[in-house]
């Protein structure tokens, strides 16, 4: 990512005694913090905060050095580019949220349902970042410990090593795109979403019951669209199959 200095210095601008005079149009005239003032963490902090106030697409090294106080070329220092920074500060947002949370509880199933419950809890928790959650790999200690943690449950259920990476990929991917999909939904305007869940039931009522009969019988009834028993009928609808998927296993 190319970036550019808040300064730019001419010849003109130095004067007879060589001390640098002010520069007409500076982006900032705060005084900058030491280098040795930043670090890793620090650098996540301003980040996260930048994120949750002007989205992703806010988070850039300038708006991180006009954060920090600092120039945008110091965090380079401590990442290599904006991408492996993202990655970074998704891991963080994980640990924060879950880190050391996910022990078994003896229960191969409930274990399911806590790694679940962390997981979506998290993506509603810092929905500006849910998007990039769903989708990407950190390769990170956390991301490793929940793929510990899920494989050591299927395979406790019964599950062959080969099936319990299949399984592990298909709960995996279940929990995350729904978590991603509430959170997108969770950042709507209350009263959009209730617009549009009205307008959904008013418009399912209204239609000929002769072509719709099944959709006009229920338009009174139809579900918000992060009503959160559809999460849970879905996750024990995955736990049923691994438990099936188990018992072939063991009979076959």
């Amino acid at each position: 990512m190319p970036v550019r200095s808040d300064e730019t210095t001419s010849s003109a601008e130095v004067g007879k005694s060589g001390k640098r005079g002010s520069v007409t149009g500076s982006a900032s005239s705060r005084p900058r913090k030491p280098r040795d003032s930043l670090n890793r963490s620090v650098i996540i902090d301003a980040g996260i905060a930048i994120a949750e106030r002007d989205g992703l697409d806010g988070l850039t090294f300038q708006a991180l050095g006009r954060e920090l106080g600092a120039h945008a070329t110091s965090v380079y220092r401590h990442f290599r580019d904006k991408d492996e920074f993202l990655l970074e500060i998704l891991d963080t947002l994980r640990e924060r949220s879950y880190g050391e949370t996910l022990v078994t509880t003896g229960d191969w199933r409930e274990d399911l349902r806590l790694l679940a419950s962390r997981i979506r809890a998290h993506y509603l928790k810092h929905a500006p970042f849910a998007q990039q959650m769903s989708v990407r790999s950190t390769h990170r200690k956390n991301e490793f410990t929940n793929l510990e943690f899920t494989l050591s449950a299927l395979e406790t259920a019964g599950l062959t090593p080969d099936d319990a990476v299949v399984f592990a990929r298909l709960i995996g991917n279940y929990i995350r795109s729904m978590s991603s999909f509430e959170a997108a939904v969770g950042c709507l305007d209350p009263e959009l979403r209730a617009k549009d869940r009205v307008q959904m039931q008013l418009g399912a009522q209204s239609l000929k019951p002769e072509e719709y009969p099944h959709l006009v019988a229920a338009g009174s009834t139809l579900l918000p669209l992060d009503d959160p028993r559809v999460f849970d009928l879905g996750l024990e609808a995955l736990i049923d199959a691994v438990a099936a998927q188990g018992a072939r296993t063991a009979s076959s």
